[in-house]
């Protein structure tokens, strides 16, 4: 088990206050749904000890600040604005893909039905704006608003990514180059935002939000190979998700984007178990997973992780960042490298 960095608890308890003063500003039946996928409440409303997910985006808000020599509470409405946008983000994912369990129970959509989920997204993604914008407790700087363009432009990056992850399924041909490209989107935007947004707030000097932003893009890289991997052959136990769940939705993600492009054996029967109109049952998942595996699918993919892994902390290295802020983001870095969850 890999240890959870002290940082993501830190953030947590920064940021926590303003995420639920947010959702509480919904009319109830969507303030439920919200405080229900964060973990808060139960599907009744009684209070829930679930949690919120890994609080990620955060952490990274927190620590860009930080990294500026500001103060970390400085990056709170960035980091509770792209919380926001992430978990807009899960609640239509689950609906998308179809997924009914996420953190160990039920998805949103699978406990209050599609059409009250669709409707409970788009509220957090309206939050998010109004956090940044519409904070009547302090002024709207050139900051705010310069931080607000950049969720704009990270969300659009994100949904964009999201349509060509979906337009992945109606394509015979996906090989690496554009698994990289549609999860730079999906993925990269939003962690390069959240590893930037406090330093856009703390009005750094340019140079520095650039290194941060680049940091954050190559670690959501890293990170999306890490859950590709983790789609396949992660614990159910610890993921929270469906053993081999990818397979079954037949997502051409990065280990199966590598065979479907390396030709031979492998190519060919992976081919024909993606091409067929059944569903998989249990046992075709597990050889889909093996062919994979032996094709080397698996391990490319991990290296891949590690790769762009590198390129995140090489992006931080010596550009005059405050030395104990690095040290935490390189820690935040390699646990998402390694994490098994």
């Amino acid at each position: 088990m890999v240890a959870i960095p002290g940082v993501l608890e830190r953030a947590r308890l920064m940021v926590e206050p303003s995420l639920v003063a947010a959702v509480d500003q919904l009319q109830p039946e969507l303030r439920l749904l919200a405080r229900y996928h964060f973990g808060w409440a139960e599907v009744d409303g009684s209070p829930s000890r679930v949690g919120a997910g890994k609080g990620l985006r955060p952490a990274l808000a927190v620590l860009s600040a930080e990294a500026v020599g500001a103060d970390g509470g400085l990056a709170i409405p960035g980091a509770t604005a792209v919380e926001l946008i992430h978990n807009f983000s899960l609640v239509h994912d689950d609906i998308i893909d179809g997924d009914v369990e996420r953190r160990h129970r039920p998805t949103v959509w699978s406990a209050f039905g599609v059409d009250d989920a669709v409707i409970a997204g788009d509220a957090l993604h309206n939050l998010a704006l109004q956090v940044l914008l519409a904070d009547s407790t302090s002024p709207l700087t050139v900051e705010r608003v310069q931080a607000t363009v950049r969720l704009v432009a990270a969300t659009t990056a994100m949904i964009a990514g999201q349509s060509s992850d979906m337009a992945f399924n109606n394509r015979s041909e996906v090989d690496l180059a554009a698994c990289l490209a549609m999860e730079a989107d999906k993925t990269g935007a939003l962690l390069g935002y959240s590893a930037s947004v406090g330093a856009v707030l703390a009005g750094a000097p340019q140079s520095w939000i650039d290194a941060l932003q680049i940091y954050g893009l190559e670690l959501g890289l890293a990170f999306q190979a890490v859950d590709d991997v983790l789609g396949i052959w992660g614990d159910p136990t610890v993921t929270g998700k469906a053993a081999g769940n990818d397979l079954r939705e037949r997502k051409k993600s990065m280990p199966v984007a590598l065979v479907l492009s390396g030709g031979g054996a492998a190519e060919d029967e992976l081919r024909a178990i993606y091409d067929s109109v059944d569903d998989l049952s249990d046992d075709s998942v597990a050889r889909v997973a093996a062919v994979i595996e032996a094709a080397g699918g698996r391990d490319r993919t991990v290296a891949e992780a590690r790769l762009h892994l590198d390129a995140a902390l090489a992006a931080i290295d010596c550009v005059g960042l405050v030395p104990e802020a690095v040290d935490e983001l390189v820690g935040l870095a390699e646990f998402v490298a390694n994490r098994d969850f």
